[in-house]
């Protein structure tokens, strides 16, 4: 299962895709019983109650922040948290009273705030982002709250959903991952797309052809749509393919630069070298 994740306001979000496949045949996009548009909430549900035995869900945001840059995700901050797990259940209680998984509250934090590139701040990597950087992608700091190129309120509020799931889930490599059963881990989806084939600069796909193409170079059959296709539910769908063709490999789940202390604080993203 890929899911494309979004940051934005409201109730309902145009931007989540959730994509899955099995062992053989098209992914296909899932889709909620009761809206056309998925909400942060119905997707925890989905996570916490309702998974497929046995599936690899990949999550398309930032499960922590910066931590090895700095000694710490907010330096010289007394409350800064010591380990990932910590920093989401931060999130998850400054933000309580923001509806719908939303994150505003902490990027409005009287003292955490500061360290948001808004206005200065932190622009640190993480060190799976550098190892994203190597294998060909352009990846942005979590701390990113200006631009296009934003992932500090998707990432944060992923982390709040990821608190919420309170070990219903593991979540590699916070948590070892398991001998059997489902497991969560952070995905990238332009890893996704330069393993079909495309580059960094042309990971995003919005009609049916392209995406098929990219499709079959994961050895995936076609989806069976035709013209225009959103550039989230393509993410979503080319990435639950890939997915299938990743999990097998063991280097992927063992990678060189990925110690135990990372491991507990930064995390790592599923295929970074």
């Amino acid at each position: 299962m890929a899911i494309d994740w979004s940051g934005a306001l409201g109730p309902r979000q145009k931007g989540i895709a959730v994509a899955l496949c099995g062992l053989e045949g098209a992914p296909r996009l899932l889709h909620p019983a009761d809206h056309r548009h998925w909400s942060r909430e119905a997707v925890l549900h989905l996570l916490r109650d309702d998974l497929p035995q046995d599936t690899l869900v990949g999550l398309d945001l930032g499960i922590s922040l910066p931590f090895a840059d700095a000694g710490a995700f907010f330096p010289d901050w007394p409350a800064s948290p010591q380990d990932a797990r910590a920093l989401w259940a931060l999130i998850d209680r400054v933000c309580a009273e923001d509806a719908h998984l939303a994150a505003a509250s902490f990027v409005d934090h009287p003292e955490i705030s500061a360290y948001f590139r808004r206005h200065g701040g932190r622009e640190g990597l993480r060190v799976t982002e550098q190892a994203q950087a190597r294998a060909g992608c352009r990846p942005y700091s979590n701390f990113n709250l200006v631009g296009a190129a934003q992932v500090g309120k998707s990432s944060l509020t992923g982390m709040r959903l990821l608190h919420r799931l309170r070990g219903a889930v593991p979540v590699w490599p916070i948590d070892p991952l398991p001998v059997s059963g489902s497991v969560v881990t952070e995905i990238y989806t332009t890893l996704a797309a330069v393993a079909a084939g495309r580059s960094a600069g042309r990971a995003k796909m919005t009609d049916h052809a392209a995406l098929d193409t990219a499709l079959a170079a994961l050895g995936s059959p076609p989806t069976g749509g035709t013209g225009p296709i959103d550039d989230h539910s393509a993410d979503a769908l080319l990435t639950a393919a890939w997915l299938r063709t990743a999990a097998p490999r063991e280097d992927l789940w063992k990678p060189l630069d990925l110690t135990p202390e990372l491991a507990r604080t930064e995390g790592w993203t599923f295929g970074a070298p």
